[in-house]
């Protein structure tokens, strides 16, 4: 709990001199690439976890992992390697996206498919979004073979089931009533 608290306070510095420096997207474009990459590289996260390898080691591997990004998120390697505290690292990068699509007005919409999103289906859920929210909003992807077709999509504290899965049930429900 304390490193989530942790992860807000160092994301809401951050954000604030990003944007102090005109520079919140690409530091924005910087906290996604460093929470995609830690959450599907395990080694990474491993490394970073991992309290018997030496500080001075995460922060040299991080700067050369992330060598190009700007220098706001360059500082925050620093601060993190001063503060002892580069295991909540994937944390901060994604506390950072939260508030900078908060600031921005774009919300998240989670859509789960039974499989990847081709354009028809895309452009189907993209009128039902419109349908919830007048904010700008992102489309996450999540492949689950459970639901057999359709979609689910939860934006905000909203969800719309369109699965055939839950038409399934729904069928049953009705017909064992």
């Amino acid at each position: 709990m304390s490193s989530t608290r942790a992860a807000i306070r160092y994301a809401k510095a951050i954000i604030e001199i990003a944007t102090s420096k005109n520079a919140a997207n690409e530091v924005s474009n910087d906290m996604f690439l460093i929470a995609t990459t830690i959450n599907s590289n395990s080694e990474l996260d491993t490394f970073i976890q991992n309290p018997t390898i030496k500080v001075e080691a995460k922060e040299n591997a991080l700067l050369e992992v992330f060598a190009n990004t700007n220098e706001v998120t360059k500082s925050l390697f620093h601060l993190l390697f001063e503060n002892k505290r580069f295991e909540i690292l994937g944390a901060i990068a994604s506390e950072y996206n939260k508030l900078f699509d908060e600031i921005n007005g774009i919300q998240v919409a989670k859509v789960t498919t039974a499989i990847a999103m081709d354009a028809n289906l895309e452009a189907k859920v993209k009128a039902k979004i419109a349908t919830f929210s007048d904010k700008k909003v992102t489309i996450e992807n999540t492949v689950d073979a459970s639901i057999i077709g359709g979609f689910i999509l939860r934006i905000g504290d909203k969800q719309y089931n369109a699965s055939v899965a839950n038409r399934l049930q729904v069928l049953k429900r009705e017909l064992s009533n």
